[in-house]
């Protein structure tokens, strides 16, 4: 516990987040996230049922807010007042639960987000009193003003949203976590465990996933996979990694030596 990760003041064990789309049912759902480890786990509140509709399974029957904490999230928005609108939505249907993760999505195909609506939007839900972890884009300078806005956790996208491509500009990654007083966690692009591993050996506070999970060949043994990736990579973060050197440098001592 000496270790944790802490969003809007509340500490956590685990620095990897997870999805619940795109599993083929809500018991794979169940036994993925339980194998992750993760405790927070996100949830599409325009595309999943978490009790807006009465007879439709419940999404949080297998992942019990007694348990895990529930990220309320805004995908298949396109515009700040869909964003904004569902957030509230979501605060009505979780008794206030005032955290949530904000993403305005700018287009169908690339799922970029749209950057003046994101800023407008974590604008807006800040003064509203919401805690915002947000989804952006790998600039440093975007993350830092959405920080400079309220908001509680930053997420910049490794990659587009699930394409499995992996980290794509390590050095803006980089950036983004020396510059940043709050959490930057990447959110999106990670494919598999070696991504998550990287991630976390750049200084990121965490990783959010869901694809890379949902879509492998077996969920739940990757859910392991990456559960142990996040805690590699951060211990090797931690310890500090050698230095990177052109040549060869001897792993025994040689002083000494009759030559």
């Amino acid at each position: 516990m000496n270790d944790t990760l802490t969003i809007a003041g509340r500490a956590y064990r685990s620095r990897l987040l997870v999805g619940t789309g795109k599993y083929k049912d809500l018991d794979e759902t169940r036994r993925a996230i339980e194998s992750s480890g993760a405790e927070i786990v996100t949830v599409a509140v325009r595309r999943t049922n978490i009790g807006q509709n009465a007879n439709e399974p419940n999404l949080l029957d297998v992942i019990p807010p007694s348990t895990y904490t529930i990220l309320p999230n805004t995908a298949g928005c396109y515009t700040a007042d869909d964003a904004v609108r569902t957030c509230r939505l979501a605060r009505e249907l979780l008794d206030g639960h005032d955290l949530v993760k904000l993403e305005v999505l700018g287009d169908a195909k690339t799922l970029y987000p749209d950057v003046p609506a994101t800023l407008e939007a974590a604008k807006t839900l800040v003064a509203d009193g919401f805690k915002v972890m947000v989804y952006t884009s790998d600039d440093p300078i975007l993350c830092k003003r959405l920080e400079d806005l309220g908001c509680v956790a930053v997420m910049p996208l490794a990659a587009p949203i699930g394409s499995g491509l992996g980290i794509q500009n390590k050095y803006n990654i980089l950036t983004i976590v020396e510059n940043a007083k709050v959490p930057i966690l990447v959110d999106a692009g990670v494919g598999t465990a070696s991504d998550a591993a990287i991630a976390m050996e750049l200084g990121c506070d965490g990783v959010l996933m869901n694809t890379a999970i949902a879509e492998a060949k077996d969920p739940v043994l990757m859910a392991g996979a990456m559960r142990k990736a996040i805690e590699a990579g951060r211990d090797a973060y931690r310890a500090g990694r050698m230095p990177r050197r052109r040549f060869a440098s001897a792993s025994s001592p040689v002083e000494g030596l009759p030559y």
